[in-house]
Order: structure tokens, then sequence, then C-alpha cells
């Protein structure tokens, strides 16, 4: 969880205190405020293509209190990369059943096809006031998946001061994660078998918890600009692999897969290993967050931005820029967006691993602790670009319409030419209606 509750609040806060159109700020205490949203997520080459309609609301209740609901639901197709990078080969992989097999063409990056998921998640805060200038929030989120179910719990603490003009929050979130993928838990660095000849599995099952605490301050510098500071640091533990990742091993003589490599122990033919192995990752992660934003209100505009940075004991460190400007065009409004996010790779993210190096050729035992092939992974640049569209109706409503275009460009080092994970295009078109109802 990323406490996204809570940064929601702080921009509804933002809204209120810049005097930004809104419709939910114009609500009555008796009355609800709607957002309703269902966004379309393509990428490209066939891949992950999803539909999410959302639902937010919310109101005041009559013991200064209140109650915010939210329901999403996710339906993802398409292919998702495998773990195994490209070959000058055609490359054949089991699927995680273990019950058949899919190929890859020589050149082509591996990918499996089987990709299908549905996701419903809800939400659900409720704010109580403690005196006049205290309050706090209690959440509860459930989301669940076909092979993974996620509960979590949350609660924050906000007082103000100096008038109301600072607001400093603290906050405390939970979650607990089953993974329940098919054909059960990978057992980690064993190989993947050909279809029909059994798989290596360690359980059906596995968990991780994750905790998060923050701590913030919002201040309000004059009537037209606001800006809000969030520390945060958090913890995983348990079961962080991803179960239908793995790692190609290669011959380092002929840098192929070692399907042909004359080990003992990766002669297909005979044995049913496949020159593939489930990755691992360690089973703790700490990481640092650091959030800075500010909103500037012009004579009409507003100007919005944003800067985070992360870090964890993976080794990954990352930067997000992020504008937003709302340019108003006299009963409706224009808001162009540009994001742009580096990343570092984790300490254990590898191309392959090579057998005789890090893989005993007789019993296919890996040398490392951890290693995985994920892009997710990787040295990587994302640039997002955006634009948003709006315009108020009758009776407190709101119409949108944002598009945007995600650019994404993975360095791995120095792969060989044909290997590299390739570029990855993306397109969001999203349309939303509020009302006060």
């Amino acid at each position: 969880m990323q406490l996204k509750n809570i940064k929601k609040k702080m921009s509804l806060a933002t809204c209120v205190l810049l005097q930004a159109a809104s419709p939910s700020v114009q609500a009555e205490e008796a009355e609800w405020d709607v957002d309703t949203a269902i966004l379309f997520y393509s990428e490209s080459d066939g891949r992950v293509n999803a539909v999410e309609p959302a639902i937010y609301a919310g109101r005041e209740l009559d013991d200064d209190s209140r109650i915010d609901l939210r329901l999403i639901v996710d339906v993802l197709t398409g292919a998702s990369p495998n773990g195994a990078h490209a070959a000058p080969v055609a490359q054949t992989f089991t699927t995680p059943s273990g019950k058949s097999s899919y190929t890859a063409k020589a050149g082509e990056t591996p990918l499996d096809d089987t990709f299908l998921d549905t996701r419903v998640a809800f939400g659900a805060d409720w704010q109580v006031g403690l005196d006049r200038l205290s309050r706090i929030t209690w959440g509860g989120n459930i989301s669940k998946e076909y092979d993974y179910l996620s509960l979590g719990a949350s609660a924050t603490y906000a007082r103000d001061f100096n008038d109301r003009n600072t607001t400093l929050t603290t906050a405390f979130a939970f979650n607990n994660d089953i993974i329940d993928p098919e054909g059960g838990i990978p057992s980690i660095f064993q190989p993947m078998r050909t279809a029909g000849s059994g798989i290596n599995r360690e359980g059906a099952d596995d968990d991780k918890s994750i905790t998060d605490f923050m701590v913030g301050v919002t201040q309000v510098i004059s009537r037209e600009t606001i800006m809000q500071l969030n520390l945060s640091f958090g913890q995983t533990d348990g079961y962080q692999n991803d179960p239908f990742k793995i790692v190609t091993i290669i011959d380092p003589a002929t840098g192929l897969p070692a399907t042909a490599s004359g080990s003992s122990f990766f002669d297909t033919a005979t044995t049913g290993n496949l020159p593939y192995v489930y990755e691992s990752r360690p089973d703790t992660r700490d990481r640092t967050v650091l959030f800075f934003k500010t909103v500037h209100h012009l004579d009409e505009d507003v100007i919005n931005f944003s800067y985070r940075y992360y870090d964890d004991d993976w080794g990954i460190k990352s930067n997000t820029f992020d504008l937003r400007y709302r340019y108003e065009l006299g009963g409706s409004y224009l808001q162009p967006h540009l994001r742009l996010y580096t990343q570092e790779a984790a300490d254990f993210y590898t191309h392959n691993l090579a057998l005789g190096i890090d893989v005993d050729p007789t019993s296919g035992a890996v040398s490392q602790d951890y290693a995985s092939n994920d892009y997710r992974l990787a040295k990587s640049e994302t640039v997002t670009v955006g634009l948003k569209y709006g315009v108020p109706l009758a009776n407190n409503s709101e119409f949108s319409i944002r598009g945007e275009v995600i650019t994404q460009t993975v360095d791995d080092g120095s792969v060989p030419e044909g290997e590299e994970a390739p570029d990855l295009d993306a397109f969001i078109l999203q349309f939303n209606y509020s009302l006060i109802w």
C-alpha cells in the first residue's frame, strides 16, 4: 500500500485552500460527492491491455466525521514478458500450470500470452474529529485477483496549527498479501521443465506483509501557494518473487540457451529440464520515500508540481518529477501533464546466468543468492506526456477526458545485440464524470 488514501485527502485539501473550481468543494454536508471513471490502458506489441472502471463516493456526516468509499475493477489481458531474453534460436517454454507449452521465435522477446486476470478492490475511510483542530482517519481495503488476495488497514492522525495554515500528519498502514499462483509457488533457482514432465514447486501459496509509516507537513504559504512534504518508511517481509519470471541459463561458449551445451543437468531430452530457472529475490525490502508537492494559483490557472525520491536496500533508487498546468478556457479547462521517472537497477538484476560460472553443469546449483531478469528491476527511464480536458456541467457536475502516452526505455547494460529488453510504449485514455448527489 502506498498510502494513497492519505495523499488523496491532501489533494482535496489543496483544492479547497486554493479555491480551485471543484464540484466536491461545493458539496453540502448531507450530500455525496461522487467521482466515476473508466480507464483504458494498452501496451505496444500486443502486450498488456487493461480496462478499469472505478467509483469513489464521500460525504460529511452529522457528527463532525466523514466517510469515503471506493470500488475499482481491473480486467487485464494480453501477453507478459516471462523474464527470459530473446535469442538467435527459437525457445520453447512451459506454461505455469505445467500442462502445455508456447514458443518464442528466433529474435523474439519471450511473452506468455496466457496472461489474464481480473481484480476487484474495495476501500473505505472513516474520518473522525477529535477536537476543533485534530482528526483521525481509519482506513481499510481489500483486493482480490485470481491468484492474489490483499487485506489492509491504516490509521492517519492530522492536527492543524498556526490558524490552520499548518497541518502535521502521521500515518501507519499495514497490508497482508497471499499469493496463490497457477501451478503453485516455484522452487527458487530450480529449472522449468518440459510440459507434462512435472513441475518444481515448493507449495501452493505464500504470503508477505507490508508496513508503511509516514510523517508529513502541509503548509499554506499564501492565498496562492500551498506546499506539502512527506517522509515515509516501509518494509516488506515474505515472498517477493514473481512466480511467473525465469532467468535464462546460457552456454558461455555459444551465448545460446544451454539446452545443447553438453550439460548432463540441462540435457532436456533426457532430464526434461529446460535451460531456464525460476528467479530469486530477497524476502525483506526496506524502503524510504521523500515526497514534495506544491500548488500555486495564478490569476486563473493552477500549477501543480511534485517530486518523489525513492530508495531501498535492493539497490533501486528512483526520481519522479511530475508537472501539471491547469489552463482555464472560460467555462472549461485544459491540463497538460508531463512526468519523468528514472530508476537505477536492483543489485541482483542480471541478464542471464552462465553455465560453469554461475551454474554447476552437473547439479544445476546456482552460486548466487539472488537473480532476476525482470525488466521492472532494470535501470530505466519513463516519460509520460498527457492532456486532460474538463468542462463543468449543470448541478455541480463535471466531465473530463484524459489521454496520455507513456514511453519506457530499459538500459540493461552491454548485452548482445538482439537480446536487449525492448522499449515499451503504452497509451492511456480515461473518462471521468463527477457530481454531487
